[in-house]
């Protein structure tokens, strides 16, 4: 296959066809990373060997103090690259969209969903991801209504869609003068982003198109012009907001490349529904039906009600230490799968 792909990348008329060949070359460098993965797990498993054969003939203190040394490099390397095993999914090595949304019950619920935004922050940073926000609508005092963040890097989507659902909150109330106990609610859903040249046909006449005036944090980052674009799919009623690039021009371009993304969800779920493999993800994401509960008060604790996997350290999880919730998910949806 890779020689197959480099063969096609050395023909003069490669560059031609701009959008064939990025899709082309993006293919080849994922191949290449994989095959190089298989490689370095070659060699752990030869160090492996090695160890266990020179103990087995000769037990040498010093020898024995290495291996172990080496221990946590290699069972981590080794966990990384079984959950990459579980990420073989159609669309888990695309980019993501994540989206938030705050519950009922005002600023609490608002400064919750500012709180989540932080931490998939520090996750992204964490593993090397980029982070953008591409969209969102602040709350009335504090915190945030909605936001849509694009997060790039290889199996972005596979790694976040564990997180799709609600993610409730049990803390001392910050906005509560009698300092009361309060439980807040945000739901988190996450889709695959596509390459641009995804082919999905949109007639113009079904689209709403909206500019208005970009929020910023005041001013000189408030926008002074409607460059913020706003776009309605009318037939399916789903609104696409954009605001984070400079222009119009751009905001509308970069709006279109997400509601093309969020279309072909949307068929390939209706599709599944009429095979009658519906996807279980959305209907997890009503008030009550939380998957994941962070209490900070009267005790720590963060739990995952689907995998029970919980830990008492709130502040490591809320500062983006995430993987070990995700990597559960993930260990746990492999299971359900071959269970039934």
């Amino acid at each position: 296959m890779i020689m197959e792909l480099e063969q096609k990348m050395n023909a003069p008329d490669f560059w031609e066809d701009q959008t064939q060949a990025k899709k082309i070359s993006k293919q080849l460098s994922q191949l290449r990373d994989e095959l190089e993965h298989l490689k370095k797990l070659d060699t752990v498993k030869g160090e492996l060997e090695t160890y266990l054969t020179l103990l087995d003939e000769d037990f040498n203190a010093e020898l024995l103090a290495e291996a172990v040394s080496e221990l946590p490099r290699i069972q981590s390397f080794i966990e990384k690259a079984e959950i990459e095993c579980y990420l073989n999914d159609k669309y888990d090595h695309n980019d993501a969209l994540l989206t938030i949304h705050s519950g009922a019950g005002g600023t609490e619920s608002q400064d919750w969903a500012e709180m989540l935004l932080r931490m998939y922050a520090h996750w992204a940073e964490k593993n090397d991801y980029s982070f953008d926000i591409i969209d969102s609508l602040p709350g009335e005092e504090a915190g945030l209504k909605s936001v849509s963040v694009e997060i790039k890097g290889d199996y972005a989507y596979g790694m976040l869609k564990s997180e799709i659902g609600v993610h409730r909150l049990v803390r001392i109330s910050p906005f509560n003068a009698q300092g009361k106990r309060q439980t807040s609610f945000a739901s988190v859903f996450v889709y695959p982003e596509f390459d641009e040249d995804l082919e999905i046909e949109i007639n113009p006449k079904d689209l709403k198109i909206d500019t208005f005036r970009a929020s910023g944090a005041g001013g000189q980052y408030v926008n002074t012009t409607d460059s913020a674009v706003r776009i309605t799919h009318l037939p399916t009623n789903i609104t696409v907001t954009c605001q984070n690039e400079r222009s119009q021009m751009q905001n509308r371009e970069k709006a279109m490349s997400i509601l093309k993304s969020r279309l072909y969800q949307y068929y390939e779920e209706q599709r599944e529904k009429e095979k009658k493999n519906l996807e279980n993800s959305k209907t997890e994401i009503g008030w009550g039906n939380q998957i994941r509960s962070y209490v900070f008060h009267p005790y720590q604790m963060i739990k995952d009600h689907r995998t029970n996997y919980e830990t008492g350290n709130v502040d490591k999880v809320m500062n983006g230490d995430l993987n070990d919730f995700i990597y559960a998910w993930l260990k746990y949806n492999a299971h359900q799968r071959i269970n039934g």
